[in-house]
Formats: structure tokens, C-alpha cells, sequence
């Protein structure tokens, strides 16, 4: 037991109080929740065991809770972003201290750390609250910084190696790149509303899955649009790469697989696979996990499916 009682009466119809996903370094599994109007962050070992606990800041629930922890090298990063003492950390994965903190604005905001390379080094970029900064994730020092992010952002940034590529929904529809070289450039911009499926890059091109149900490919260098495809639903999970096709299930289960092909559009695979579905799949081993929810009757019922070959005997 890590949390019992005293959590949030009201959150958005579509959360939960367990949005995000745990983060594993071969010892410990590592998760964060909102409890007794504070963000947590805690370490399990791999008999379930409380390893530590940190209370890291007072936390208003605007919607919910839902940026997932990343280990990076000794440290683990959380975001904090809510409407009373917002803060980024980066925490000792072994003690759970606090090893740096950078304050943020009062303003609610979802997007969780990412660590990518980005001009030939390590930044921890993160997008809303009306801007976009990078951090050394090993200290926290602000590397650079950009105007031009709406205030709420759920997406998790990606980049080419030379771009930054970003997303938010509210209170303005953007999708827009910023050179990730320091000058805090921003190079294109557009006002799709990719708010809450995370994008992806290959190949020189950024694909996104908005939350309405199209499909849009852009060029990364230019943001010409290459295509603009119909899926149909209302997404909330966020495609994912593999080899080259881009997987992607909406909410009401629908999993669709097309190319990732910027001279074409083509659905190549469609299928039906619960009544609900709201996270992001895995892939592994050849195989699919997807967490899905299905009515049975009047009652909503989760499952993990596997999808693949069964093993032989």
C-alpha cells in the first residue's frame, strides 16, 4: 500500500488516480501520485516493498495527475506543474532526496520529463505554461528558453536531433518547431490541435495523431504538410513507431496501423479490440500489450490483452 484515502473529489471524466506510468531501472519501479493535496513520488522494490517516499510539492488537481517519471543516469525526474507550487525535480534514485528543483508558474499542465539528445547533448525539454525550456538534466541549469507554448500541454516532446517539435490544446491549438541550439528559434508553426496523443519523428518527418480523428504527416525541417488522413474516433493514447508503420487505438478501441510514409496515406490494418481505450500500447518481443476496458453488462471491466503469435508448444 503506498496511498489509502484522501485523494482529489474532482478530476476529469477521462482520468484517473493512477494516469501515469511507472518507470523501472532493473531494481525498483518508480511511480508518482497525487495524495492529501500533495505529489509523490515513491520507489518499490520487485517484491512490492516501499523502498522511500518523497513528498516533493503542494499539488491543486486541475484535471488530474499525469506526468509519468523518468530515470535518467542516478537521478529520477518528475514533473510537478499544478496551480499552486508547481516544480520540476530531479530526485536520488537510490535515497529519493531532492538532488535539484526548478520552480515553475502557477498554471496546471500534464507534460512529463523527457530526456533526449538534442544537439549533440542531453536536454530535458519541457513545453507548456506558456514556454519551452531545456534543462541540464543532471543540475537543472536552464540551457535555453522560448516563447510560444499555450499554457496546457499534455504531449510529450520530440526532436530530430537539431528540432525541438511541440504540441499543446489549451487554451490555443499549436503545433510548432523551435531549433534546439540555444537561440530558442522558432522555426514553423501551425495551429493543429494535437493536444493530448504525443507525436513522432522518422525520417525527417513529424506524424501526429490529433485528437479529433485525422492523421497528419509534416516535414520537420520546412513543416509543409505532406498529407492529411481520416481515421475516425476521438484519440487519447499516442501512436507508436514500429519498423515502418505507426499503431495507434482510439477511444473506443479501434486500432488502426498505416505507413509511415510521407508520399502516402494508407491504412493498412484495422481492428476492434475493447469498448475503451485510453493508453498508450507497448510493443515488445513481437508482440502487443494494450490496457482496454470492455462493458460486460452495466459494468466497466479493465484488461491487459496480449496480441501476437502464441507460443509453441
Amino acid at each position: 500500500m503506498i496511498h489509502s484515502g484522501n485523494f482529489p473529489e474532482r478530476i476529469n471524466r477521462k482520468a484517473t488516480h493512477a494516469n501515469n506510468s511507472p518507470a523501472h531501472d532493473g531494481e525498483k519501479l518508480y511511480v508518482t501520485f497525487v495524495n492529501d493535496g500533495a505529489a509523490c513520488a515513491t520507489a518499490l522494490n520487485l517484491k512490492g516493498e516501499k523502498v522511500w517516499t518523497t513528498r516533493l510539492t503542494d499539488y491543486t488537481v486541475h484535471q488530474g495527475y499525469g506526468a509519468s517519471p523518468m530515470v535518467y543516469r542516478s537521478l529520477l525526474l518528475v514533473c510537478a506543474d499544478n496551480k499552486k507550487a508547481g516544480a520540476i525535480f530531479g530526485l536520488n534514485r537510490r535515497t529519493g532526496e531532492v538532488v535539484w528543483k526548478v520552480d515553475r508558474p502557477q498554471i496546471p499542465n500534464y507534460t512529463p520529463p523527457i530526456v533526449q539528445k538534442i544537439d549533440g547533448r542531453d536536454q530535458l525539454v519541457i513545453s507548456g505554461c506558456e514556454k519551452v525550456i531545456s534543462l541540464d538534466p543532471m543540475t537543472g541549469k536552464l540551457l535555453w528558453e522560448a516563447k510560444g507554448s499555450t499554457q496546457e500541454t499534455v504531449t510529450s516532446p520530440v526532436t530530430d536531433g537539431k528540432r525541438v517539435f511541440i504540441s499543446g490544446g489549451w487554451p490555443k491549438n499549436h503545433v510548432h518547431a523551435v531549433e534546439g541550439n540555444g537561440s530558442g528559434k522558432v522555426v514553423w508553426r501551425n495551429i493543429s490541435r494535437v493536444y493530448v496523443p504525443s507525436m513522432l519523428v522518422t525520417k525527417g518527418h513529424l506524424y501526429a495523431v490529433m485528437d479529433g480523428g485525422a492523421a497528419m504527416c509534416w516535414d520537420c525541417q520546412t513543416g509543409q504538410r505532406k498529407w492529411k488522413g481520416v481515421l475516425g474516433g476521438t484519440f487519447s493514447s499516442s501512436p507508436v513507431l514500429v519498423g515502418g508503420d505507426i499503431h495507434v487505438i482510439n477511444e473506443n478501441g479501434e486500432y488502426f496501423k498505416f505507413n509511415a510514409d510521407p508520399g502516402n496515406f494508407k491504412i493498412t490494418h484495422k481492428a476492434e479490440i475493447g469498448d475503451q481505450v485510453f493508453a498508450t500500447p507497448v510493443f515488445c518481443g513481437g508482440r502487443v500489450y494494450a490496457r482496454v476496458a470492455v462493458f460486460e453488462g452495466d459494468q466497466r471491466r479493465e484488461k491487459l490483452l496480449c496480441l501476437g503469435n502464441r507460443p509453441k508448444d
